[in-house]
This record gives structure tokens, sequence and C-alpha cells, in this order.
């Protein structure tokens, strides 16, 4: 990998599992908060782009 503006698909997979652990974590703490949700957006927001930029 070089600094050549390409960005691996499987880079924004990653970071989407890890939001979705992160919100599961967080809701089963603290229930329906602000911070739930915006990391469950940011969830939905990365899978989204792993799968344009894979499908597209």
């Amino acid at each position: 990998m070089g600094i050549d503006g390409v960005i691996e698909p499987i880079y924004f997979l990653i970071t989407s599992i890890g939001f979705v652990i992160l919100s599961f974590i967080q809701y089963k703490k603290t229930g329906k908060t602000t911070e739930t949700i915006y990391l469950s957006i940011l969830a939905v927001f990365f899978i989204i782009c792993f799968i344009i930029l894979n499908f597209y």
C-alpha cells in the first residue's frame, strides 16, 4: 500500500464492524442515547461506503 489515493474497501468493512460492536456495547450499557444513535449511523454509513466501493 502506497500513498497513491487508493482506499481499499476492506478498511470500510473493518471500520463498520468496529462501529457495530461499539454501538452494541454502548446500547447494552446506557440504552438508546445520542451516542448510540451516532455510532449506529456511522456503522450504516461505512457499510454503505463498502458496498458502493465494491459493487459499483
